[in-house]
């Protein structure tokens, strides 16, 4: 009976998580059938929607490498999220350590009005923002979602290093300062070292929530070169009620596994550096 039981739970276990694997990567094969199905193929609706009914064609990839400014909006993206999770990293590493160290319970009041501040949708913001935009003189480019996209980068991942922060024994810092090292220098030779999953967690965390942006984007960008992925393939591929649907899951493919699998790793590293700086 308890074989039968044990057996029953591992079939419901495995189930889940088929039905859950499928779940997430279903949206990468729509996209993989769809940006390689020909025209006849994708447009016929006596067809198998889910799998080629013809040979598959490299036509829509030509076309959207060859037609549009993809690899400058992947560029571009690049661009704003490196230098957006640059940004971040120097504001979130100090202030979420000032917060987990502050004492009183007005830290944590701090520390849950800075998270707040995240959730305030983009929708409400761009407003107040873009005559801020406007007197820099950064219209229509690059540097103003630099500018503007660490409004939302920095809350969040101060909050999160806050709370991992908090995960690091203070005691360690303290030997460090009775060993006759400065609060900076235990900063930097303790707990730095202890952090570096955290600061990989405040790196992707930047990096992805500037990559999947798109209202401070369609705001502030309107020149064809200056956007990025998230705001060029659909502003340049949808032309009215015409979709180029093999091209635009094409641009969703190559640009959605890179940041798919980063995230992943993260979650990883993430699980494992709290844990670890815990048992430290």
């Amino acid at each position: 009976m308890r074989l039968v039981q044990r057996f029953l739970k591992q079939l419901v276990f495995y189930v889940l998580v088929l039905a859950l694997v499928i779940f997430a990567v279903w949206p990468f094969y729509w996209m993989f059938v769809t940006a390689f199905k020909t025209e006849h193929d994708l447009y016929n609706l006596q067809a198998i929607p889910y799998i080629f009914n013809e040979p598959p064609t490299l036509k829509h990839v030509r076309w959207l490498f060859n037609n549009t400014e993809f690899v400058r909006w992947l560029w571009n993206s690049l661009f704003i999220g490196v230098l957006v999770a640059g940004i971040t990293l120097l504001v979130a590493v100090p202030a979420g350590y000032a917060l987990a160290r502050m004492a009183g319970r007005y830290a944590e009041s701090l520390g849950i009005g800075i998270f707040l501040t995240y959730l305030v949708p983009p929708t409400l913001l761009f407003i107040p923002l873009s005559p801020i935009i406007s007197r820099l003189g950064l219209q229509d480019s690059l540097w103003a979602l630099v500018v503007v996209y660490p409004t939302f980068t920095i809350p969040f991942c101060s909050w999160l290093m806050m709370g991992f922060f908090k995960t690091i024994p203070q005691e360690i810092e303290e030997a460090a300062l009775i060993d006759g090292d400065s609060r900076l220098g235990a900063f930097l030779h303790v707990v730095m070292p202890l952090s570096r999953s955290g600061i990989f967690t405040v790196i992707i965390f930047a990096f992805t929530l500037s990559m999947q942006e798109f209202v401070y984007a369609l705001t502030f960008v309107s020149s064809t070169t200056q956007k990025p992925v998230t705001l060029g393939v659909p502003t340049e591929l949808i032309r009215g009620d015409l979709f180029f649907w093999g091209s635009l899951m094409a641009a969703a493919l190559i640009a959605g596994i890179p940041v798919a699998i980063a995230y992943n790793l993260f979650l990883d590293r993430f699980v494992a550096g709290i844990t670890g700086g815990a048992l430290k």
